[in-house]
């Protein structure tokens, strides 16, 4: 047998020789195996929870999703296309009513609410036509519109597309659109 390492021939009977050989394969073959799962582990995509949660600015809509016992759906396989009120969005509000709706009596209106934030399928900023409309996971429709650059859903307007998640889309709203 003749072992080759670093370009020096190594003695197979050096025990030595033969265990760092051992050793630096080994760790060569690790660091392999490592680099290829945290590559497969980053080409996996987040959920829309997850996803949304990283971004850091849907504290509240996420706060809102579990107590209206919405987050396991959220996490499904979907797909669905949310439409994501930023905590700002929620801010603008009237004083009290996000913290009306987040309480135990309130979480039919409040899955209501969110549901109409949601659309069944992957809907793509491409897809979006001016006076569209799309069936909500609630029941109502959303209305689209489009006027010059800014593209509407109902009044709030869509300030950023297309944020993939494993289980669908999200698009970014700036106000908290209202179900009929």
């Amino acid at each position: 047998m003749s072992i080759e390492a670093n370009g020096r021939q190594l003695d197979p009977h050096n025990v030595k020789d033969l265990e760092n050989y051992m050793k630096k394969s080994l760790i060569a073959a690790s660091m392999g195996l490592l680099m290829s799962a945290s590559a497969f582990a980053g080409s996996m995509k987040a959920d829309i929870v997850d996803t949304a949660s990283e971004a850091g600015t849907f504290k509240t809509l996420l706060a809102a999703a579990e107590a209206a016992g919405l987050v396991d759906t959220l996490r499904s396989a979907g797909p669905f296309t949310v439409f994501a009120p930023t905590d700002d969005a929620f801010a603008k509000l009237p004083a009290g009513t996000v913290d009306n709706l987040l309480l135990p009596e309130n979480k039919d209106q409040l899955a209501a609410l969110l549901t109409y934030h949601v659309v069944p399928g992957k809907v793509m900023a491409a897809d979006v036509q001016d006076k569209g409309m799309a069936k909500t996971v609630q029941g109502d429709s959303v209305d689209f519109s489009i006027a010059g650059e800014a593209v509407m859903i109902d009044a709030a307007k869509i300030t950023a597309t297309d944020i993939q998640a494993s289980n669908g889309i999200i698009h970014v709203i700036d106000s908290v659109i209202l179900p009929n």
